[in-house]
């Protein structure tokens, strides 16, 4: 089996309700994701998906969520935009985006701070 790991980051504001009373406010945050995808087989060049398709999947998702109010995307709207749930929407945006077959997302982690971040296993 062999893992794949994507470093990116974006930066958007929020707004969560029935969470800590200072997380009810707007505030923004400056995102680090990490993105990992899986698969047992690698391709005739020798790789498992090439880093450049995949950052630029990963972009695409990135672009779509950079400098917004997270609670307004149409993706989002129905959907409390917490840490948690931007790794469930990154996840499901990349593995739709994946052509490659056996490659899975095998787990998203959105950072909201140094401190503090939640992961996704699909």
């Amino acid at each position: 089996m062999f893992e794949l790991k994507i470093l990116s980051h974006f930066s958007a504001a929020h707004q969560l309700t029935m969470v800590a009373k200072k997380c009810e406010n707007l505030h923004g945050h400056n995102w680090k994701v990490e993105v990992c995808v899986k698969g047992e087989r690698l391709n005739d060049a020798g790789v498992l998906v090439d880093f450049g398709i995949l950052k630029s999947y990963v972009k695409e998702i990135m672009d779509r969520l950079d400098h917004r109010f997270l609670n307004e995307l149409p993706d989002l709207e129905n959907i409390p935009p917490s840490s948690e749930n931007l790794a469930v929407y990154i996840a499901e945006n990349l593995q739709a985006m994946i052509d490659e077959p056996g490659v899975v997302v095998s787990k998203v982690t959105t950072w909201e701070s140094d401190d503090a971040c939640a992961t996704y296993f699909p």
